[in-house]
């Protein structure tokens, strides 16, 4: 399973067209996403609902846009909040002894708007999107939890931020 902040609908409306911009669409099989954990056992499910569903009780975390990352074959938006990294913090901590070495690592919050095209088409996207970019807050809604089907994913389920209630998934 895999464990994503959900965006705010307005946030969400723009990274998504530019994914659906410059994503290659033979490859594109997901909608705009902030992956939290890349892959949690199915057999943990119940118990990763149970924990998301009380983490998404407390207030949303504020965030930022921070800037651009130069993927090499693509280009990604950096995220930066505190409050989102404490939230994966605790939920790394649950699931420590189930963690594949990829959320074992150090955890670089983005959002990929381009990947697997020629370098010079990644860096003419970056140098596009670098003019007149400016650090500017975003908005992080909730925690979502989705099964993975070999390309695409499936929706197990999401999560408002603030109340803990259930919200629709985009997909």
């Amino acid at each position: 399973m895999i464990v994503t902040a959900l965006l705010g609908d307005a946030d969400f409306a723009w990274l998504d067209a530019l994914r659906q911009r410059h994503f290659p669409a033979e490859r594109n099989y997901l909608r705009a996403h902030l992956t939290l954990f890349h892959h949690i056992a199915p057999a943990l499910e119940a118990e990763l609902v149970q924990r998301v569903k009380a983490l998404a009780k407390a207030n949303a975390p504020a965030a930022r846009l921070a800037g651009l990352i130069n993927l090499g074959r693509g280009v990604a938006y950096r995220i930066e909040s505190q409050g989102l990294e404490s939230v994966r913090a605790e939920l790394a901590d649950a699931f420590s002894l189930h963690l594949l070495p990829q959320d074992r690592a150090g955890w670089r919050p983005h959002v990929t708007v381009q990947n697997k095209v020629r370098g010079a088409s990644a860096k003419a996207l970056l140098a596009d999107l670098s003019n007149g970019f400016a650090p500017r807050p975003i908005e992080i809604a909730g925690i979502a939890i989705w099964r993975y089907l070999g390309g695409p994913w499936e929706g197990v389920g999401g999560w408002r931020f603030g109340n803990g209630h259930r919200m629709q998934l985009p997909g």
